[in-house]
């Protein structure tokens, strides 16, 4: 055994003697396992090329919804665009505009555009749950899945705007300013918890889903600010050789640090849930952990009704 795997089997030994140490090895190694990292590659692919139809789409709704308050829409706005920190403020939407009936079409046409990261969003939470491919929902219950989850993210998008509002108005006192900050950070944890239970497929305990809620919300006002300072970074190295392709540069890098958090969290809902530590990490031995994911992630390709998939292990190889 060389000093490597030695070092291995100790760190080995010691998460699955500890499970404070054990726990985030079982996380990292599920994330593996369900290849999280794909997913989050897709989900950023996707997100980029449904970012800016979704932002027409919403646009769009805010002018006829808010045509009477122009100054408010025009901070929901601003709003959203603040999520994306450095890039936000380059980009620039305008409405949609038209006819009544060629808007309708138009408004439906670039929704259907933007719901691919929905889609991919579905299929990476249902692939981190290992739910099985005949349990998951068709086309169209993903795409109700899809829109509900809009739903509710611009539904966050405004209260969030609503809560700053408040916390920046004039003459409020010290708590004045506390509430709706507070507030805001309860609204990020309920978007959160329901976007955790609309992606999946199966139905889901909702006291399940809090350790990643808290993960996910906290882990977004981090990447809120060190996720902006690494960006700022890329997008200035990369500005430097590609020039204005260094926006897309620094997007691409944004929402792929925010899907890994997103995934991550969900994870450890999974890990906590059905108890999928402490793992190996050099195999053989299996751990009982090890051997209920390796059964799920086989059982993942039950494909029919009629089809069920059966998982047996042999007796462990000698190293």
């Amino acid at each position: 055994m060389n000093p490597v795997e030695r070092a291995l089997r100790a760190v080995d030994g010691l998460q699955q003697r500890h499970s404070a140490l054990g726990l985030p090895f079982g996380v990292v190694k599920k994330f593996g396992d369900d290849q999280a990292g794909s997913h989050a590659a897709l989900i950023a692919y996707y997100g980029f090329f449904s970012l800016f139809p979704l932002l027409l789409v919403g646009v769009t709704v805010l002018g006829f919804a808010l045509r009477d308050n122009p100054a408010f829409e025009q901070r929901v706005l601003d709003s959203v665009l603040a999520q994306l920190p450095i890039i936000g403020g380059d980009i620039q939407v305008r409405a949609l505009t038209g006819g009544g009936l060629s808007l309708a079409l138009g408004i439906a046409g670039t929704l259907w555009g933007g719901l691919g990261v929905t889609q991919h969003a579905q299929n990476a939470m249902n692939a981190v749950w290992n739910v099985p491919r005949k349990q998951r929902p068709n086309f169209w219950l993903r795409l109700a899945r899809g829109l509900g989850l809009l739903v509710l993210l611009g539904g966050g998008a405004i209260a969030s705007t609503v809560l700053a509002g408040l916390a920046t108005a004039e003459g409020a006192s010290a708590v004045g300013r506390a509430l709706p900050l507070a507030a805001s950070l309860l609204v990020n944890l309920a978007l959160f918890l329901l976007a955790f239970q609309v992606l999946t497929a199966i139905g889901l305990p909702w006291r399940r889903l809090v350790p990643g809620t808290v993960v996910a919300a906290v882990g977004w006002v981090v990447l809120q600010s060190v996720g902006g300072y690494y960006v700022n970074r890329q997008l200035a190295d990369a500005s430097q050789v590609y020039g204005t392709f260094g926006l897309v540069i620094g997007l691409l890098s944004w929402l792929y640090l925010t899907a890994q958090l997103v995934l991550y969290a969900a994870e450890l809902n999974v890990v906590l849930a059905r108890r999928l530590w402490p793992r190996s990490l050099l195999q053989p031995p299996l751990t009982e952990a090890d051997r209920r994911v390796l059964a799920d992630l086989a059982m993942v390709e039950e494909r029919r009704p009629e089809q069920s998939i059966a998982v047996t292990f042999e007796p462990e190889a000698a190293d």
